[in-house]
């Protein structure tokens, strides 16, 4: 039989609340955050957004086509900056978007 989490839509919200926002109900690492996009931008990123968005899909590929060997390397580094970096592929992703440059 599965189990059922039920909770409730947000446990605090702060800031206003308007017809045309989006509520967004989270949970990341444990912790649960509650937040809203008021007037969200609906027009063409701008040409540092792209950029941005374009180094990041790079990075991404990067880390996806790292050997085993690169991998092992990238732990054993992890290891070194115990709170620095929460999880081993947002260090590698750290990583690989500074080998791109700015």
């Amino acid at each position: 039989m599965s189990k059922i989490k039920l909770e409730a839509p947000f446990r605090e919200f702060r800031g206003k609340i308007c017809k045309h926002s989006d509520i967004i109900y989270k949970e990341m690492y444990g912790t649960q955050f509650t937040s809203q996009v008021c007037n969200p931008y609906t027009g063409e990123p701008s040409a540092a957004q792209t950029t941005q968005r374009e180094r990041f899909a790079q990075a991404k590929a990067n880390v996806a086509a790292l050997s085993p060997e690169e991998v092992t390397a990238y732990k054993e580094a992890f290891k070194k900056y115990p709170g620095k970096y929460k999880t081993l592929n947002g260090y590698m992703l750290a990583k690989e978007m500074a080998k791109i440059g700015e």
